[in-house]
């Protein structure tokens, strides 16, 4: 079965935010790396149970995956949730970040 994935308006403005700061350094990289986070986040539709369950799983009622990109101090992780056909992104983070609260897990 293939999934769509729905990116929240919360996680693309985290995304947006995570590509303004790295293009304010290196333009060229953070357009590349733009690029590639799409394609990660596109391959949940496919496979979307491939990301192991997320620290704030036990925040709300949903379950809570999460999907690592990167590596080191520049991962950043994709916390979704999987409703019927759907795959949806609920919140962008630097994986270095605090965990998020149920606020930032508010699906829209």
């Amino acid at each position: 079965m293939t999934y769509r994935v729905v990116v929240t308006a919360t996680a693309k403005q985290n995304l947006r935010s995570a590509y303004l700061w790295a293009a304010q350094r290196a333009p060229l990289t953070a357009a590349a790396w733009l690029e590639r986070f799409a394609v990660h986040l596109e391959l949940l539709a496919n496979f979307p149970e491939r990301g192991q369950l997320a620290p704030e799983n036990n925040l709300v009622e949903e379950e809570i995956r999460q999907s690592i990109f990167g590596r080191r101090q520049g991962a950043y992780r994709a916390l979704y949730t999987i409703v019927g056909d759907e795959v949806r992104v609920l919140h962008i983070r630097r994986a270095a970040r605090d965990w998020a609260t149920a606020d930032d897990l508010r699906s829209e």
